[in-house]
């Protein structure tokens, strides 16, 4: 299996391929084949080029809202979708009204649509975040269907659920980026608890058990 997360050689990056490791996926050739000719397509191409080019204008200057509505304006994209989470409203919002800003074209919907019952879904009350009665699903399909039947030439996620994400991608019909991912208890800022588990988080406390870490010792077997 490749570990690439725990490679201090990366023989991709600092061309060095004669130092390769043993499980390093270039010294399987055969996988690579045909990859070059993909990103030579011509939407594909498009894409690729215009994310160098963003990455090579505002690195380390540009945010990543910025970058994205960059990169929206570059590949010319007309209507632009908002899959967003209800808890997050509030910034898609702001999201929006910047996209209008620049001149584009915008579709936002929540993460609610539709208005099931989580029952509907098999969700016991007793597993709601309220308890007994009506209590709103998440319909990510919904969302990725709905926005590709309004003709989205390009969506945009804002803080979908953990899984709930994972069926919009699943659905979706359109090239999206992700801007938000949801951390309720981090701030939306989920590198905090990667930053943490080695700083703060480290020993066996109350930190750790908090925020779902490992033992330290299991965290850094890898290493």
């Amino acid at each position: 299996m490749y570990t690439c997360a725990h490679c201090a050689v990366k023989a991709c990056y600092n061309n060095t391929k004669d130092k390769m490791p043993q499980n390093c996926p270039m010294r399987e050739p055969e996988l690579y084949v045909g990859l070059p000719e993909v990103y030579h397509e011509e939407e594909n191409l498009r894409i690729f080029q215009e994310s160098a080019q963003i990455e090579h204008d505002g690195y380390c200057q540009w945010n990543r809202v910025y970058e994205t509505i960059e990169f929206i304006k570059r590949m010319d994209y007309k209507l632009v979708g908002i899959a967003f989470c209800v808890g997050l409203q509030r910034e898609a919002a702001v999201f929006d009204r910047l996209l209008r800003a620049h001149g584009i074209k915008t579709c936002s919907l929540i993460c609610k649509n539709g208005g099931f019952d989580k029952n509907d879904f098999g969700i016991a009350d007793e597993n709601k975040l309220k308890g007994c009665g009506y209590e709103a699903a998440c319909n990510p399909v919904g969302q990725a269907k709905l926005l590709a039947a309004a003709g989205t030439d390009f969506n945009v996620v804002i803080g979908l659920c953990v899984g709930h994400d994972t069926l919009f991608f699943k659905y979706t019909e359109t090239p999206f980026t992700v801007l938000v991912v949801k951390d309720r208890v981090l701030g939306h800022n989920p590198c905090a608890a990667l930053y943490g588990a080695e700083g703060y988080f480290k020993g066996e406390g109350y930190f750790r058990k908090k925020f779902g870490l490992p033992p330290a010792d299991q965290l850094n077997k890898n290493k």
